[in-house]
C-alpha cells in the first residue's frame, strides 16, 4: 500500500505537492469515491484511481538527459510557434515533463521524465541539489566582485545562498571569460541576475551538471535515457542535498 499523492506522482500526473492539491481539491476518485484527505494509501495494482473521472496512467518510467540549445522553449509547446523541448523527443513515447527551467536563451543540460516524485525531490527548496553553469561575459570580473557571487549576493526576491564560482577560460583577445558557478537553489534566471549584480551581464549561458550528471558527450540537440544507475545516484543526490547547510567558501 502506497499513498495516494505518491502513486499519482509515480503516473506521471504531476509533482507531489501538485497531486496533493488535486486531492484536497475533490479532483481525485478512488474506486469511484471522491478523496479530499491525504494520506490516504492505495494499492495501485487493486484500486480504480482516476482524476477528475479520467484513469491515471501506470505508464512506464522514462528518465532522459536532454541537451537543449540555446533558442529553446522548456515547454511542449508555444504559441508564437517557436521550438520546443518536445521538438527534439522523436521516439519517446510516455509523455515527460522538465526538472525545473532552463529559459529561451540558455542551453545544457536538461532532465524531462514521468516520476512526479523524482521530480519534487531534486526542485524541492529543502533539497539543494547542486547545479553547474559555465557563463560567458565580457571583461574579466575579478577578486572581490567573484567573491560576492560566493558569499551571496541582494537580488529583488532576497540575499542569495552562497555558491561555488571559478574561472573556466579567459580570453584577452575577445575582451570575455567563461565562469563556473554552482548554484544550490533554483530562482528564476537566478544566474543571469546574479551577475547583473556585479555589473557582468551573461552574454552566454550553458547548465553543463546538474547533480551527478553532466552534459559531456551529448550533442545539442540531442537526447539519451538515463541508467538505472545515473537515477539512483541522482535520487540518492537528492536524499542527501536534504536540509544540507551551504556555508560560505
Amino acid at each position: 500500500m502506497e499513498r495516494l499523492q505518491k502513486v499519482l506522482a509515480q503516473a506521471g500526473v504531476a509533482s507531489r505537492r501538485k497531486c496533493e492539491e488535486y486531492i484536497e481539491a475533490g479532483r481525485v476518485q478512488v474506486n469511484d469515491e471522491t478523496v479530499t484527505t491525504l494520506g490516504v494509501k492505495v494499492d495501485p495494482d487493486v484500486d480504480a484511481i482516476k482524476v477528475d473521472g479520467r484513469p491515471i496512467n501506470r505508464q512506464k518510467k522514462t528518465y532522459l538527459l536532454f541537451n537543449k540549445p540555446r533558442g529553446v522553449i522548456t515547454s511542449a509547446k508555444d504559441p508564437e510557434g517557436r521550438k520546443v523541448v518536445a521538438d527534439y523527443l522523436h521516439g519517446v513515447k510516455e509523455r515527460v515533463y522538465p526538472v525545473g527551467r532552463l529559459d529561451y536563451d540558455t542551453e545544457g543540460l536538461l532532465l524531462l521524465t514521468n516520476d512526479g516524485e523524482l521530480a519534487n525531490l531534486l526542485t524541492h527548496p529543502k533539497h539543494h541539489v547542486p547545479k553547474t553553469y559555465h557563463a560567458t561575459v565580457k571583461g574579466v570580473p575579478h577578486g572581490e566582485l567573484l567573491d560576492k557571487l560566493r558569499t551571496g549576493v541582494q537580488l529583488e526576491d532576497g540575499m542569495t545562498a552562497p555558491a561555488e564560482v571559478e574561472y573556466v577560460d579567459i580570453n584577452p583577445d575577445k575582451n570575455e571569460t567563461i565562469v563556473s558557478i554552482t548554484i544550490y537553489e533554483g530562482r528564476n534566471r537566478q544566474v543571469r541576475r546574479m551577475f547583473d549584480a556585479i555589473k557582468f551581464p551573461v552574454e552566454k549561458l550553458r547548465r553543463v551538471q546538474f547533480g551527478p550528471l553532466t552534459v559531456s558527450g551529448l550533442m545539442r540537440g540531442k537526447y539519451r535515457a538515463l541508467t538505472a544507475a545515473e537515477v539512483a545516484e541522482l535520487r540518492d543526490s537528492a536524499v542527501r542535498s536534504h536540509n544540507v547547510q551551504i556555508k560560505p567558501q
